[in-house]
């Protein structure tokens, strides 16, 4: 009988024409660049520490205090990061002009506005995480019919849980109080080691696994020798790297190009597929309704599954757009220029 788990990503260059003499003089000042380099390179690490243990010290001692008072703390916030600093603006603008070319300035406008106010909040709530009851955060973010994981648990199926980043992703990780299972949390690694640590360490809180998106595979593998149905939980809406783009499709009225992760991973192990549909009820608080796509991938023909899960992603962000995340770079790779 399988056991199941809730399984919640300079060398200095010397011409070979110069003379010896040249290259005598010059090899000094080689050593003193590497050297420079060397120092450089130290010094901003070490300030990049100072930076990040910073961070979290403001980070740690704020989320003890009760989100009304955060919330507070996040308008504060918005006045500096969009009104003063305007973080990443004119993304967010062009984003927004494309994905919606029949809205008015007015209607863009107020979504842009209506977007930074809960991308402040994204910041706030995920922080804190670090401090929040089990009770709170079951009041606050609910999954109004989990018994369709249950279910397909029951018939021995593993499940794959889409997600979009939409609403508060990361506080999807509370699941497992929902239920006796554990969670795999699949993620996209960052360059940032400190805060990737830090970030994964708030995913596990509640007994969930933070798995890179390249271990990923070897994982599902390892826990099906051990008799472990998973629910892997996916961020679907990246963008992916230029070497891996091999589809693209319509999303909020452009082309782009989609991670085929979910449907591959789903075909190869006869997973189920589920959509996280995470609805913001007021300011703090969440629902989420799980979404049946399949329970038979392997009778699906090729990318129904991704567009199936492209799909309601899109028709949840045209509910109520200001709750996606428009400051990514979404639509960096253009279908024409990777087509030439």
């Amino acid at each position: 009988m399988h056991k199941a788990k809730f399984i919640l990503q300079i060398g200095n260059f010397i011409s070979i024409n110069e003379t010896h003499l040249f290259m005598t003089i010059r090899k000094p000042k080689k050593k003193t660049n590497i050297g420079a380099k060397k120092l450089t390179k130290t010094l901003k690490n070490k300030m990049a520490a100072i930076g990040f243990y910073i961070f979290y010290a403001f980070a740690w001692l704020i989320s003890l205090l009760p989100l009304p008072i955060l919330y507070v703390i996040s308008d504060i916030f918005y006045f500096f990061i969009y009104i003063i600093f305007g973080y990443r603006k004119k993304i967010v603008r062009k984003n927004l002009k494309n994905a919606f070319p029949e809205k008015s300035k007015k209607e863009l406008l107020k979504i842009e506005k209506k977007f930074y106010h809960h991308l402040i909040d994204i910041f706030i709530e995920t922080i804190k995480i670090m401090h929040i009851s089990d009770k709170e955060i079951k009041r606050r973010n609910k999954f109004i019919n989990i018994d369709i994981a249950k279910d397909l648990f029951k018939t021995g199926k593993a499940v794959i849980g889409v997600v979009g980043h939409y609403n508060n992703w990361e506080w999807f990780n509370n699941m497992q109080l929902y239920s006796k299972h554990q969670g795999l949390a699949i993620f996209k690694p960052i360059n940032n080691k400190r805060f990737e640590k830090f970030m994964n360490k708030i995913r596990e809180k509640y007994g969930a696994l933070a798995v890179p998106m390249h271990e990923t595979l070897r994982k599902l593998i390892q826990l099906r020798k051990e008799g472990i149905l998973p629910f892997s939980l996916m961020v679907a809406d990246q963008s992916p790297v230029k070497e891996e783009i091999n589809y693209w499709t319509r999303f909020l009225n452009q082309d782009t190009p989609v991670y085929l992760g979910v449907e591959k991973i789903a075909k190869k192990f006869d997973y189920a597929v589920v959509f996280m549909k995470m609805r913001k009820v007021k300011r703090g608080y969440y629902e989420t309704e799980i979404v049946l796509i399949t329970d038979k991938p392997k009778e699906t023909k090729d990318f129904e599954i991704t567009e199936r899960h492209v799909a309601l992603l899109e028709n949840l962000i045209k509910e109520q757009p200001e709750y996606w995340i428009w400051s990514h770079r979404r639509w960096k790779h253009k279908k024409t220029k990777i087509n030439d």
